[in-house]
């Protein structure tokens, strides 16, 4: 088979995720890396053949009836963003541009916004380079305005799926994208942003050679998509300047009525007693705040056995700060409660017992939050690279932040009959209009139980799928995590049928049908995503 300079086949018949959680069966010869054809400093030259290079392999997928999907760094706990057919390795995609003025519109650059608030990359980056480059001092001195707890992920991987961080005034990491230029056919490609927002200009449309779709429902619905509506091959997103965070810490705060206004209400004032600073005072502002509980150890109005907080505040940057400890020794929380799972993995091996789980997670949560008590840095050095080790599981459930306190007690309720191997956490993060993002409530409490891949941790998560339920309590779940209780009916009851028919609606104007069985995959079809 005779490739186009760029595309190398992937010798593989199986792949499983980065948290060995699932593996797919794909097929012989179907899989493909992708790699810049030229010089790296030919950066135009590189982009516009790469272009050509995903049309061909779509044209491709439909003469040899396969299936594609792009490959980021394997970090989704759900098969949603891959299929049977053959992955495609986009990693080494990773060209990064600054947008000149001529290729904005003139309606962007009336709002006051300029060029440096933008930055243009290739699908393959990931979220840990993007911040190196943008952070440089002698450099963009830019920032994320998001990020997940760990960032190893692509940065189309990251915000197909929906990951959100806890940013509560900024929303979740695809929030950020103004624009997507996605490769739709094989004599197709497409730039895509909101009518309500129109930030490129005819200059830039012409460079890419794309048709131009300016509609806020294509754009909401395609921007979380995991990797159904096409090779996404740039992205365009919005970058604030560059601010550091303080992040801290503390254990043993009484779950009571005025922890329930702060998190049921985001009234943070109610627990000033209990914050390092105002959630408002000069010079900084509360960005992040987050609740961690152990259900294993909690009780109502004791602090001995309350929950653990953590906040960080935005604040300006300067260069007289101590950088974050890059994650060592024996125990690693870069991955939030994931990372404390991996390490009571680390202790226990495989020789796993659920009745070693719970006392485990009780003895190292305080070792969690001692070796982070206080530290400053940009969002690039506070939310780090994380390694894999040990089966994981990971789902993550977001729900109205008024339900927040309920929500809690129910899942302290359920884990009293089954103890759950694993922790929980409570992140509030600013509602979104992608047509399918998961933090869809204006105020979405996103509550994360992260545990030991297992039969019983599963059979937990269900237990509480299935009381949300039963009470009538409204949830919709992660894209990217554990959601293999997703159907048809369950998706169509959390987004409404209107939301999710626009999505279809919008697929089908993009893909015409051979493309879109290019990318159709076994869990869009197991939840009528098609």
């Amino acid at each position: 088979m005779a490739l186009p300079e760029g595309i190398t086949l992937l010798p593989i018949t199986d792949w499983q995720n980065g948290h060995q959680n699932f593996s797919v069966k794909l097929t012989k010869d179907a899989s493909f890396n992708m790699r810049l054809p030229f010089a790296f400093a030919e950066s135009e030259k590189n982009y516009h053949a790469t272009t050509k290079n995903f049309q061909w392999l779509i044209q491709h997928a439909i003469d040899n009836n396969i299936r594609l999907r792009a490959m980021g760094n394997g970090w989704s706990f759900s098969d949603v963003g891959v299929c049977n057919g053959g992955l495609v390795d986009t990693r080494e995609l990773r060209t990064f541009f600054s947008m000149g003025e001529s290729f904005l519109s003139p309606q962007y650059l009336a709002t006051g916004k300029t060029a440096k608030d933008l930055v243009f990359t290739q699908c393959g980056m990931s979220i840990l380079q993007m911040n190196k480059e943008l952070e440089q001092e002698n450099g963009w001195l830019r920032c994320l305005r998001a990020s997940g707890a760990s960032n190893g992920q692509t940065i189309v991987g990251a915000t197909a799926t929906g990951t959100h961080g806890a940013g509560f005034k900024a929303g979740a990491v695809h929030d950020a994208i103004v624009g997507l230029h996605i490769i739709t056919g094989a004599n197709r490609h497409v730039w895509l942003e909101r009518a309500s927002n129109p930030v490129a200009s005819q200059a830039f449309i012409d460079w890419l050679g794309a048709e131009v779709f300016r509609d806020d429902d294509l754009f909401n619905a395609a921007v979380v998509s995991f990797g159904s509506f096409g090779f996404i091959h740039g992205v365009l997103l919005e970058t604030e300047p560059i601010y550091l965070l303080e992040k801290y810490t503390s254990a043993n705060i009484p779950y009571n009525e005025k922890l329930k206004q702060a998190i049921n209400e985001w009234n943070f004032d109610a627990l000033t007693s209990f914050l390092p600073f105002p959630p408002e005072s000069p010079g900084r502002s509360l960005y992040h705040f987050e609740v961690l509980v152990n259900p294993h150890r909690f009780a109502v109005n004791d602090a001995d056995k309350g929950v653990y907080l953590k906040v960080m505040y935005k604040t300006p940057y300067r260069t007289d700060y101590t950088k974050p400890a890059l994650p060592g020794g024996n125990f690693q929380y870069g991955d939030e409660l994931l990372g404390l799972v991996q390490s009571i993995l680390d202790n226990i091996g495989k020789k796993l017992t659920q009745k070693l789980v719970p006392p485990l997670v009780t003895k190292l949560f305080p070792l969690a939050f001692a070796a982070n008590e206080e530290v400053t840095g940009t969002i690039g050095e506070i939310f780090t690279n994380t390694r894999f080790r040990g089966k994981a599981a990971s789902a993550a459930i977001a729900i109205d932040t008024a339900d927040s306190s309920r929500a809690i007690e129910e899942i302290v309720q359920l884990n009293a009959k089954t103890p759950f191997a694993g922790a929980l956490a409570l992140r509030f993060v600013k509602g979104t209009k992608a047509t399918l993002g998961f933090n869809k409530f204006e105020k979405t409490c996103v509550l994360e139980m992260d545990g030991v891949e297992s039969a019983t941790s599963r059979k937990f998560f269900t237990s509480v799928w299935n009381r949300f339920e039963e009470i009538g309590l409204p949830y919709t779940l992660h894209w990217g995590k554990i959601n293999f209780n997703l159907t048809e009916a369950r998706i169509r009851q959390m987004y409404g049928d209107a939301a999710v028919n626009k999505w279809l609606t919008a697929r089908h104007k993009l893909l015409d049908d051979f493309t879109q069985k290019v990318f159709t995959n076994e869990f869009m079809e197991r939840t009528g995503l098609i």
